[in-house]
């Protein structure tokens, strides 16, 4: 997994792992969580990646967007 930059200090998320498809997403409370294409859409998952890649934004999308729209709460 890689360290998630938190820019702006107070992320819910700690750290994330991407491949083509899917990204797996550590919270900080330990729980993890797969979204995929399927289960999000592949231009979600897409902005994903760019959010985790920034370090900013992704936990607020998550919330807003994908929210129940994981594949697995295991990845």
């Amino acid at each position: 997994m890689t360290r998630y930059s938190n820019i702006g200090g107070n992320s819910g998320v700690a750290a994330y792992r991407y491949d083509s498809d899917s990204i797996c997403v550590q919270f900080n409370s330990g729980a993890t969580y797969s979204y995929t294409y399927a289960s999000a859409g592949a231009s979600n998952l897409e902005h994903m990646k760019d959010l985790a890649e920034q370090g900013h934004g992704l936990n607020s999308f998550i919330n807003r967007v994908v929210r129940t729209q994981y594949a697995s709460k295991h990845c």
